[in-house]
């Protein structure tokens, strides 16, 4: 990658003119597919005249009953900001935080959405991230934290050994086609346990071999989930985990 592509794409997302949701009237009544399919998420059932991913029903499973509490919202991979746009509207009151290594595809804005152009598996860079928008270091910052980022195993790995503790008490850690790396070999990683065996594992109250999870790590996580859920979307590869975390 050029030295100066972040920069430049910093500056084209600074210089891009977005759609302002603050400003735009929606009909409340849509539902949140109607939301994605609005904003052009393939979370939704349908995607550029397209079967979606399906995931609608499953954040509606979750999150219905605290869309209008105030929370705060990560989402590692946002892209165009199609979800976070969608979010934005379905969580009444939440503030959301973007990342996403190219920013300069960004097409939303609003007061409720901070978009951070960042690669967020570098430890420094998530250093760096969590330390501004939280100074005073408050560990449990968020109440949903969703990796949607590039879905190769070590980043994802990576991504949850980084933000999990940055949860919320009865927070939730949604991880989207978690199984990519198992039909794609470019987004696997060799000696590292694949997506849905983790969890496997965690539900059971067990520990996996990894050289990204240590063994402390995973007892920790461990001691801290709730519940565990995974379920299969409308597409080959479309597969999401929501892990709940209790304290």
């Amino acid at each position: 990658m050029n030295f100066f592509s972040p920069y430049k794409r910093k500056i084209i997302y600074f210089l891009k003119k977005k759609i302002n949701l603050d400003n735009e009237k929606i009909d409340n009544s849509l539902s949140l597919d109607e939301l994605f399919i609005k904003y052009g998420s393939d979370k939704a059932t349908s995607w550029n005249n397209n079967k979606g991913h399906g995931y609608t029903k499953f954040y509606i499973k979750h999150f219905n009953k605290i869309r209008k509490k105030k929370l705060n919202i990560l989402e590692i991979g946002s892209f165009s900001g199609a979800s976070a746009a969608a979010f934005s509207k379905y969580f009444l009151k939440a503030n959301i935080y973007c990342l996403d290594i190219n920013i300069s595809n960004f097409k939303y804005k609003s007061k409720k959405i901070n978009v951070f152009g960042l690669d967020a598996t570098k430890l420094k860079n998530a250093d760096f991230f969590l330390n501004k928008i939280n100074p005073n270091q408050q560990k449990s910052f968020f109440d949903i934290i969703i990796d949607d980022g590039s879905h190769r195993l070590e980043d994802i790995l990576r991504c949850f050994k980084y933000f999990f503790k940055s949860l919320k008490p009865n927070g939730f850690y949604v991880i989207e086609d978690f199984k990519h790396p198992n039909f794609y070999k470019h987004l696997d990683i060799k000696n590292e346990p694949k997506i849905d065996k983790l969890i496997n594992f965690f539900k059971k109250k067990k520990i996996v071999k990894s050289n990204i999870l240590s063994n402390n790590f995973q007892k920790s996580v461990i001691n801290r989930i709730g519940t565990i859920n995974d379920y299969k979307g409308l597409l080959k590869d479309s597969f999401i985990v929501f892990i709940k975390k209790l304290n």
